[in-house]
Formats: structure tokens, sequence, C-alpha cells
């Protein structure tokens, strides 16, 4: 593996290389179009809405007709199937079509994991937690890149509201825990610098989110406006280092959190809103000439902060291009926004060449995405262009290369031949011993269940059947925030345990002397089997630690012996 130094210095000598200077006026291609709208119009443009409901209704039609919002945003209660995503995509865009004004640009949170729009239920396929990408590695992370991409296109979606490029540098952070790839740049850096370039290989738009970072944070910007003393040292050596690689493998846009930030701003300023980290950070210091986008308009961080207006116009006196302006703001708040930026522009707060700036980043995308040619999608064919069935294969793939044997002191990894092996799980997760039944010896191995907070009954059966055992395999299930699971695993004979975890992939921290550590990252089952062979030796265990644990224990790495 390459020295994180000399990879991370890669990345932003990548970025210098590949972000493009700004266009210029008279180079654009739009600039006929922008001649023939009003301020009103291009404010509009300038705005990402919701609407709400999984059928067009006369009175969202009417809205897009008369407001010509640029960008729409799909959320949980627009779905119900492909087939009906398709018809309500198709329906948005022939309004606006009709009406003479740009398709729109339709977005969604596609992250996976905790963080999904679209899901089985609903006839489509989601993504693993992040963390599961970056164990595999950036080309399997390409690959899940290509293939999120491939399910939104096939809907009549373009731009996914991911990767979150935040790193889980504070394991208690409330809002970022399991969204992020990892808490270590360089790795970090290389699983979301592959999500955004396979996506683009298929004409999918992405979005690098919540820049300058999140991952410090101990407050949620949904209920409040968070504080971040990070220097500007520590910002360049981590935070910043996923974004540049984002921003030099092509991603689309780039959204703004709702952060203060005391290093740029003395006054109490979201990042969203601040002149200093949007301009003078993102745009002028970094390079970056594609979408800079806000976070969600309506979370307390802002909407606590300012009137909502006055944070529109602010936001993009900072520089911002697209306001995301959240599924509560309805459309009285959102046409006070767009006369309160009209009234800036009309007044000289904002110049209309301002608006303009951003329309041809808006517009180039919206080229890009083919929106400009918009044709509709076949409803009829959506469920075959989004292919669970081949996306659930893609899943099951991506457990076995994820699968990571992390650890292994004392040579237990495979379980070697004629032991015997004490194997303690939790009975909830009965798939466990289905799944490792079929690799080990039933004369040899003495199966434990126990309770998701095992009690002293339950330590005492597991410490009798592992005296009793050569190897000991013990499941755990966020053990972090488990002091029952702990106490069990401590409890055994440490120089011949190998834990597994099913969750998070900090339960070690909590049980740092055994003998070997494995990580399936998810309850999800696919993640079960892989591990369970590699235990036995049926299969090899190709994955890499996705986060540092400590000196021993480094993000990129893998067992070696």
């Amino acid at each position: 593996m390459l020295n994180s130094v000399i990879r991370s210095a890669a990345l932003m000598v990548g970025a210098a290389l590949v972000l493009s200077a700004p266009v210029a006026a008279q180079d654009s291609p739009f600039e006929a179009r922008l001649a023939g709208m009003t301020v009103a119009q291009k404010a509009a443009q300038m705005m990402m809405v919701t609407l709400h409901g999984a059928y067009p209704l006369d009175a969202d039609a009417a809205f897009l007709r008369e407001f010509q919002p640029g960008a729409l945003a799909i959320f949980n209660d627009n779905v119900q199937s492909p087939d009906q995503l398709t018809r309500l995509t198709n329906s948005f865009q022939q309004t606006m079509t009709d009406a003479g004004a740009p398709a729109l640009l339709i977005a969604v949170d596609q992250e996976g994991g905790v963080v999904t729009r679209l899901n089985p239920e609903q006839g489509f396929w989601r993504l693993p937690a992040a963390i599961v990408l970056t164990a595999a590695g950036p080309e399997v992370s390409a690959e899940a890149g290509r293939q999120t991409a491939e399910q939104l296109l096939a809907v009549g979606i373009q731009m996914n509201l991911a990767p979150v490029a935040d790193l889980e540098t504070n394991r208690d952070n409330p809002i970022i825990y399991r969204r992020g790839f990892s808490n270590d740049p360089t790795v970090g850096a290389e699983a979301v610098a592959g999500f955004v370039r396979g996506a683009a290989e298929v004409g999918g738009l992405t979005t690098a989110k919540h820049f300058p970072g999140h991952g410090e944070t101990s407050t949620d910007s949904h209920a409040e406006l968070p504080r971040l003393d990070l220097t500007r040292e520590r910002l360049d050596a981590v935070e910043l280092v996923p974004f540049r690689a984002a921003m030099a493998a092509g991603v689309e846009a780039v959204m703004v959190a709702h952060i203060w930030y005391p290093a740029f701003d003395a006054e109490r300023t979201p990042a969203s809103l601040s002149h200093n980290i949007v301009t003078g950070l993102l745009r002028e210091e970094l390079g970056y000439d594609g979408l800079i986008m806000t976070d969600a308009m309506d979370m307390n961080a802002v909407d606590l902060f300012l009137p909502f207006s006055e944070a529109a116009v602010r936001a993009i006196e900072a520089g911002v291009d697209l306001l995301a302006l959240g599924p509560s703001i309805g459309r009285d708040a959102a046409q006070q926004a767009l006369d309160a930026i009209v009234a800036a522009v009309e007044q000289g707060r904002i110049s209309e060449e301002r608006l303009d700036e951003s329309l041809r980043r808006i517009f180039a995308a919206k080229e890009r995405a083919g929106l400009f040619d918009w044709q509709p999608l076949d409803p009829a064919t959506a469920a075959a262009r989004v292919n669970a069935p081949g996306g659930e294969a893609f899943i099951e793939y991506l457990f076995t290369q994820s699968a990571t044997v992390a650890l292994d002191r004392n040579d237990l990894v495979p379980v070697p031949a004629g032991a015997k092996v004490a194997l303690i799980f939790l009975a909830t997760r009965y798939q466990i011993q289905a799944e490792c039944s079929r690799y080990a010896d039933p004369n040899l191995t003495r199966w434990v269940g126990v309770g998701d907070n095992p009690g002293p009954d339950e330590i005492g059966w597991a410490v009798e059947a592992a005296n009793a055992s050569d190897v000991v395999i013990v499941w755990t299930q966020d053990a972090i925030r488990n002091p029952d699971q702990q106490a069990l695993v401590n409890a055994l004979p440490q120089e011949k345990t190998i834990a597994v975890s099913l969750w998070s992939p900090y339960d070690w921290q909590t049980y740092p002397n055994v003998a070997g550590y494995a990580l399936a990252y998810s309850p999800l089952r696919p993640s079960v089997p892989p591990v369970c062979a590699a235990l036995f030796g049926a299969a090899e265990a190709p994955g890499q630690l996705a986060v540092t644990l400590g000196p021993e224990l480094v993000a990129g790495s893998r067992d070696e012996r």
C-alpha cells in the first residue's frame, strides 16, 4: 500500500489537474437562453423544490408551470414502484417542457445504508452502508457508483445527492455515523472518488457532501447550528482530502453544510451562507467550478438563525448556485424566497450577472444529463431497467469483497484442521449458525447462542465452552454501544478468541486483546456467508480495514500473516 502522505499528495495534484477554469460568459452556449429569461425565472432555476405524494396533482402541475424551478428532490413519499416513479418523473418533466421551461434536474438522496429513498420493498435495490464499499476497495466502490446511477437514471433521476465525503472522525456523531466511508482521509478519499467516477461513466451526476466536513460534529445540524473549532491546517490535512478527491474525479456538485467554522468566520455563520467558505475556499482556493448547492434550507441550523427568505439571499451572495429548499418548504415559502431574491437584484444587492454565473453551471449540468433533449421513459419497462435481481447479485458480490480479517495474531484463521471450536453467536441472528455450520465440523464444534444483552449465566456458558475448545469464535453486533457484549468477549480466553464484528467496525476497541478480529461491517444477511467461509478456509477474505482503530489496526490494511 502506498504511503498515505504520498497518496494524499497525489490526490491533491490530481484535483489541480482536473478542475477546469471558469468558462467565460462569451464562450457559454447558454447566452441566448439567458437573455430571454426574466430575473424571476433565473432565480427559480436556482431552487431545488419538493412535491409530495406518489401521483402528480393539478396543484403540482400549476406550481411547476408558474414557478419553473430548476431542480426537484425525490423523497420516500414519492416512491411506490419503478413504473409509478417513472410516470411521476415523466409527468413533472412533461409539465416543464409544455411550459417552455428547461427540464428539471431531478435528484434523490440514495446514499445506501441509513439514508435511502428507493428501497427493496418498492422494487429497487439498495447499497449497504458506505463503509462496506470502502472495505471492498475503490474499484468495487466505482461499480457501486455505476450501478446506483443506472438504477436512478432508469426511473428519470439524474442526480444522486451522494456520496457523503465526511469522515467519521467523531464516532459519536449523531448524524454522520454509519454514513461516512472511513475515518481515514486517504482511504476515504479513494472510496469517494471511486463512487463518483463510476457514476460518471454511465452519465450519472453525483454530489459530495457536506463541505467542508460534518464528521467531527457532536450535534445534528437538522436541530441546531453546530460549531467546529478546527484549524485550517487540520481541515487541509483531514476533512478536505475526500472533497478534493471527489472534485478530481469529476463530481457534479458539492453540497455545503450548515455548520459554523470560526476559522473562516468570526461571527456565527453557517458555511452554506459564508462567502469566505463558498467563494473564498471552495470556488477560488480549491478551484472548483462545478455546482455548489446548500444542504436543505429548512434545517434548524438555518431557520433558527435567519428568516428563510433572507437566508436564501445570503446563500446566493455567498456564491451558492443551487438552493435545496428542503421537504418542509411549501409553495408559499418558496415564492417568498423567490420574491426576496428578485428584490435583492432590483435593489442592487445581488447583480443579475451573479445569477447568470450560477445558471451557466446549472444549464451545463442539465446538458450533461441530456435534459435539453428530454424524452419520456417507458414506465412498462422500468422494473427491467432497474434490474433489482442484478442489483441484489451485486450486493452479494460486494460483501464477498468486503469481508475482512484485520487481525490474526496466533494463526487462528482459517481454523486449523482438527481444532475444537466454540462458536458463540447472538441467538437472534440464527443465520450465523446456519451459514457457519456449512463449514464447521459438527463433531468438533460447540454452539452457544446468547442474547443481544448476555447476562452472567450466558457469559458463564460461553466461557465453559471456550475453555474446552482450541479456538473460540464470538460474534458481536454493535458492541461499541453494548457493555454486555463487551463483557462477554473480554471474559473469554483472549489468546484463542477470534471476534467477528457484525455491525460497527469499532467493536474491537472494546476488546483489544483478542487474538483475531474479522469484520462483516453490516447486519444485512449477505454479510454473514463470506465471513463464515473465510473463518473456515472455504474462501479468502479480500477486504481491507475501512477505518483506523489504533496503531496496530490502520485503515487500508489487512492481516497478511
